[in-house]
């Protein structure tokens, strides 16, 4: 293949737009890596990595080529005249979506999509309907949030189910009419607006189709938000630096921020990540010197711009400088019970975490895989002490909500085998942190290491990674899967490649229009294979594989699994993950840089389909695919659909998407896809 497909890279942003990474994290990229210890990088465990690949296996990739025709390449049309085979949703497969730009969501003929919940529809009995220019806090709180990611359900019976769905963040730039509303009002509905929603949802007469339960019916129906009231729980609750003038306790805290991944427990509750939660910091005066080091570990050098501290003084890191300690947690909701508390669990660690998912370990141990999602930062896992209980009962129920709570943390670091088998692969060591009894880190309490657990983990030499964000193991091969999204430094001096990172060198690639880019770094992403010792997960080694390394399939320095190039769609900007019943790997996308829009993908990673990459479906222009969710009869896909149309520029009277086409402005949503 000669013909490569357009990139849309021309900063460190890659495809996404200013407004995105102003609002989604607080221009993270352009910021200081907040890691500067000496720790090893996964790119530079093998500098040679990708030329010894080149070497062995070549950049042969079969007789096709891959052209630019509407975002549509050849090789993949190719594929998809083929019969593919059933993919455990219904009983049949599908033919992969081809790259497009379309506001719309597009998924494989043969199947059609609804849209279960949007931003603003009631959710609480008794909720006003939503008016984009009658819009308030009290509203906002009874009202699906707005930009969503994580999507869960625990099922009530066949056809009822509970869903959570996280509202990351607000962009105030697409949601309010310019003129119509006060800067300090804007700032309070948009607190509303973060936080999660719990609704109730039933299966229609086809039984792919979900909707959303009348409300008037819907008992369990809730609102999470910004201001709601949570409970610290763990080694670290009421630690002096988690008490505030509001709760010189340190163990209540108000609301939750920036919640990206999850994950649904075996128990039956939700958990949530806090991701980027120093944006929403600022300062009005000088921070005091004692929290330096920890604020600048973190990012919060209180230049949040969101102004927040004007309506709430929390958010000031010179007046309530420990309220940003209370950030960065593992959040659990039991869905069953609407009048219970939701709890941040110290025991997880405090980071920037994108979420987390619960393995039961052979030995019943509860074992969670967590990722923090920033350039150079680390992958963490947690074992509990105590044993899950699988007996369907209450009481059994209540003792699991407690595993979280006590355990051992531990932090990764990588080694590369170094051998000429063309492979990026290797073996590994979990380094324990602390117990929550016992710190392992020299100098450090068990409370230091969970509220400063960056600063923790740096001591002991973990691995750099290139953004570890959704981590969730198999149920079928019991390997762990890891999104590494991108690492847009990944080369330079400050960040040199190694096997486990091992994109080193700027491409030039052509741009639509026949103009030239620069890519420089790993820009695309990879699908970490991780595969503990022995048959359980609490122990403390493993081995690892680069299971894709993404991008355009033309590309030599992409792979995928060993599987042919010339029959795989384009993927670029992995972000969560999900399994269905069979043990495929289905991969949402944030960010591509290929020329076309974000999407969802199906990937085999077992048998002669390993590594067989296919779209599923792709995202309304200038969206992200969050979730994703397959049902537990397989005959549903779920998918978030975040920011549509939020393009540098974009303001409410200039809009660059309309999904879901029901107003003249986008409404950020979740969708249901089955067979038609």
């Amino acid at each position: 293949m000669t013909s490569l497909l357009p990139l849309l890279t021309s900063g460190p942003h890659g495809s996404r737009s200013h407004l995105t990474c102003q609002f989604k994290c607080g221009f993270a990229c352009d910021q200081p890596v907040p890691n500067t210890s000496a720790n090893e990088e996964i790119g530079t465990l093998v500098v040679n990595a990708l030329a010894r690949r080149s070497l062995i296996k070549g950049s042969a990739m079969g007789a096709g080529a891959l052209v630019l025709g509407g975002l549509v390449s050849p090789n993949v049309a190719a594929a998809a005249t083929r019969s593919i085979n059933p993919l455990n949703l219904g009983s049949a497969g599908f033919v992969p979506v081809a790259p497009n730009v379309r506001d719309n969501v597009s998924v494989p003929t043969g199947y059609t999509y609804d849209v279960v919940a949007k931003w603003g529809d009631p959710i609480i009995k008794g909720a006003p309907a939503f008016d984009v220019h009658n819009q308030t806090p009290e509203a906002a709180a009874q009202q699906f949030g707005y930009n969503c990611d994580y999507v869960g359900l625990v099922y009530r019976a066949d056809d009822r189910a509970v869903m959570m769905v996280d509202h990351e963040y607000t962009d105030e730039n697409l949601m309010f009419p310019t003129g119509a509303y006060d800067a300090d009002t804007i700032k309070r509905i948009a607190i509303q607006n973060h936080g999660l929603s719990i609704i109730e949802v039933e299966r229609q007469s086809n039984k792919g189709r979900w909707r959303m339960r009348d409300i008037s019916a819907a008992k369990l129906n809730r609102r999470i938000t910004g201001t709601s009231r949570f409970e610290l729980v763990g080694p670290a609750a009421g630690d002096p630096r988690l008490r505030t003038s509001a709760d010189p306790l340190g163990r209540r805290v108000l609301g939750t921020l920036n919640n990206c991944a999850g994950g649904t427990t075996p128990w039956g509750t939700f958990l949530s990540g806090e991701e980027n939660f120093n944006q929403y910091f600022d300062k009005n005066g000088t921070i005091d010197a004692a929290y330096t080091t920890s604020f600048n570990r973190y990012g919060l050098t209180g230049s949040g711009s969101r102004g927040w501290s004007a309506v709430d003084p929390r958010f000031d890191l010179v007046a309530e400088p420990h309220e940003a300690f209370r950030f960065g947690w593992v959040i659990e909701i039991d869905p069953l019970d609407p009048e219970s508390t939701p709890r941040k669990h110290t025991m997880l660690g405090r980071m920037k975490h994108e979420g987390a998912n619960i393995t039961i370990a052979s030995s019943g141990h509860a074992v969670a895989y967590m990722g923090d999602d920033e350039r150079g930062d680390y992958i963490y896992k947690f074992v509990s002490a105590d044993l899950f209980d699988p007996r369907e009962t209450q009481s059994a129920r209540r003792r699991n909500m407690e595993l979280l709570t006590k355990g051992t943390l531990y932090v990764a670091k990588f080694t590369g085998d170094g051998s000429e088998d063309g492979v990026y692969d290797g073996s590994g060591i979990w380094i324990p942190l602390t117990t929550d009894t016992e710190s392992f880190v020299p100098g450090y309490s068990v409370a230091d290491v969970l509220i400063n657990t960056r600063l923790a983990a740096d001591l002991v030499g973990p691995t750099k990674m290139d953004r570890p964000e959704d981590i969730e193991g198999n149920p079928i091969n019991g390997k762990i899967y890891c999104a590494l999204t991108n690492n847009s430094n990944r080369g330079n001096s400050a960040m040199p490649v190694n096997e486990p990172n091992p994109i080193s060198s700027s491409m030039t690639r052509p741009q639509l229009g026949a103009a030239l880019v620069t890519q420089s770094g790993n820009r695309n992403g990879y699908i970490l294979e991780m595969t503990e010792d022995g048959d359980d997960h609490t122990g403390t080694t493993f081995t690892w594989d680069l299971f894709l390394v993404c991008g355009d399939p033309a590309a030599p320095e992409t792979y995928f699994a060993g599987y042919p190039k010339e029959l795989v769609s384009p993927i670029s900007c992995p972000d969560n993950v999900a399994f269905d019943a069979a043990g495929n790997l289905w991969i949402s996308t944030d960010g591509a840089v290929l020329g076309g829009n974000d999407g969802l993908y199906r990937v085999p990673v077992e048998g002669p389909e390993r590594g067989k990459v296919e779209c599923f479906l792709t995202v309304p222009f200038a969206a992200e695919c969050c979730g994703p969710l397959i049902s537990q009869d397989q005959k549903s896909v779920f998918a978030a659909m975040q920011h549509p149309g939020e393009t540098t520029g974009a303001t409410f009277e200039n809009q660059t998407s309309t999904w879901p086409h029901t107003d003249a402005f986008p409404r950020p949503g979740v969708i249901v896809a089955y067979k038609s």
